[in-house]
């Protein structure tokens, strides 16, 4: 039987989510990022910017399996309705369901901490967690067209948002 929990990140977690962050970095599309972070880079990533926020490891029967965040959207006061949802599995992780449940997890956090919606960018090639997103209810409301390069080609970018209230 599998068994999902998700915990509050602390800087013991810090080189496992640098691990995961890195792989994407250097074999996909899924982040932007050209090059792999540092340990303080990823600490400045990873770690809330205000107590409003919220990062969590997720653990599968124990096993470190990836990591979700709740981040600022903007920085004008404005937006602090808002929030960026940020979902990344270890590569052996994924396809087994815990991007939904990560998913359902990151927006109860969410609901609590009153976020009015959530937004969440994808590179358009992650046709996977383009089609979980859909499945959670979030409406693609944007599409910038060769925003970034990366990998000798140009990539498009993808806005997703999911009303709370």
């Amino acid at each position: 039987m599998r068994e999902l929990a998700f915990e509050a990140y602390t800087e013991l977690f810090l080189e496992d989510v640098r691990r995961t962050y890195n792989y994407f970095v250097e074999h996909t599309t899924v982040s932007f990022d050209l090059y792999p972070y540092t340990a303080e880079q990823m600490k400045q990533l990873i770690e809330p910017m205000a107590e409003m926020y919220r990062s969590y490891v997720v653990r599968m029967n124990g096993q470190y399996a990836g990591y979700a965040l709740l981040t600022q959207h903007k920085k004008r006061p404005a937006f602090n309705v808002t929030a960026e949802v940020t979902i990344y599995l270890e590569p052996s992780f994924t396809g087994q369901g815990i991007g939904r449940e990560a998913m359902t997890y990151i927006e109860s956090v969410a609901r609590e901490l009153n976020f009015h919606s959530l937004i969440a960018t994808i590179c358009t090639e992650n046709e996977s967690s383009m089609a979980l997103f859909g499945k959670m209810g979030y409406e693609q409301v944007a599409c910038y067209k060769e925003i970034a390069y990366k990998f000798d080609r140009w990539l498009d970018l993808a806005s997703f948002q999911k009303m709370l209230k």
